[in-house]
């Protein structure tokens, strides 16, 4: 993609959880590659214990938000 400018990893999973410990690294590493300066931006629910937010009111808030925050 040569006119990318942003990257935004969105997961669901809370910031201490998924893929992003093991994709960061990877991801700056292609970014590097690409002539102009990029932005990568990681959007997550908070960190948490839990990978659920356990009442399905608090989920869908929480997804309303990773969703205007990756999207808007």
């Amino acid at each position: 993609y040569s006119n990318l400018r942003e990257v935004v990893w969105a997961q669901e999973e809370p910031r201490n959880m998924g893929a992003w410990s093991f994709i960061d690294g990877r991801l700056w590493t292609l970014l590097e590659q690409l002539a102009d300066a990029r932005r990568l931006t990681r959007v997550s629910r908070a960190l948490s214990a839990s990978p659920a937010a356990g009442q399905m009111v608090v989920h869908q808030q929480e997804l309303a938000q990773l969703l205007d925050e990756s999207l808007g």
